[in-house]
């Protein structure tokens, strides 16, 4: 866990993959545990640390992740998640294969099997359904992989990964949503890069980026830098992919 921005309000920190956002039924100790620590360290808060999980991401994904210090930030950023379009998210993915277009926007109806812990994407409404939509960009290609940057529209489980890989471009080491194999430590190749929002209570603007996915040449990915095992030149869009 790195700490990217904290104030009295509001704390936004840089989640590994592997590290769960709020408790499960495996009973690991979760990133809001580390963070309430670190508060509570940092401060030397005496007690129980409050600290409000807002939005989560799943387990093998990487990148931001906001946290409410106080009651009065959670009830607001609460809304504005919930609201829709009140926070702008970019994500980046590794990717098995090449969009057929470049750039372009998804609509899918997302259907979720919650024994499976799996999502469906339609393309027109079906019973039980509920409307995601994305933008995607592909930044950047190797022999073997790609790289998109996806912002969201709307907030769906599982929702990058299933509409990716509805349009065959499933997110490398993702074996729930048809990668040929897994990354060695069971991340995937999808990265929090960026979140921006007004703050819930100076309402100041608050933009964040994480740093950026690297994917090494074991086949594991870490939001960490992006040097992806060769040059790296975002400026001029160009990112080159070496893999093992």
């Amino acid at each position: 866990m790195t700490v990217l921005y904290e104030d009295n309000h509001v704390i936004i920190v840089n989640k590994a993959p592997g590290e769960i956002v709020q408790g499960d039924k495996t009973g690991d100790r979760t990133l809001a545990d580390e963070v309430k620590a670190y508060i509570k360290h940092k401060y030397n808060k005496p007690g129980e640390v409050f600290l409000g999980v807002v939005h989560r991401l799943d387990r093998p994904v990487s990148g931001v992740v906001v946290f409410a210090r106080t009651s009065k930030a959670l009830a607001r950023l609460n809304e504005m998640f919930r609201v829709g379009g009140k926070i702008r998210k970019t994500y980046h993915a590794i990717v098995c294969a090449a969009p057929a277009e470049p750039s372009g926007t998804l609509t899918h109806w997302l259907t979720r099997n919650e024994k499976q812990n799996k999502a469906y994407a339609h393309r027109q409404e079906v019973p039980g359904s509920k409307k995601a939509m994305l933008d995607y960009r592909l930044i950047g290609s190797s022999d073997r992989y790609h790289l998109l940057e996806v912002n969201l529209h709307t907030g769906r489980h599982h929702q990058i990964r299933c509409q990716l890989a509805a349009m065959r471009c499933v997110i490398k080491g993702d074996l729930k949503y048809g990668a040929p194999r897994s990354n060695p430590d069971g991340s995937i190749c999808l990265h929090a890069r960026h979140i921006e929002f007004e703050h819930p209570v100076s309402h100041k603007l608050i933009a964040v980026d994480a740093p950026t996915l690297r994917a090494t040449s074991s086949g594991r990915c870490s939001g960490k830098t992006l040097t992806l095992m060769g040059a790296t030149r975002l400026a001029s869009g160009i990112v080159q992919l070496l893999f093992s």
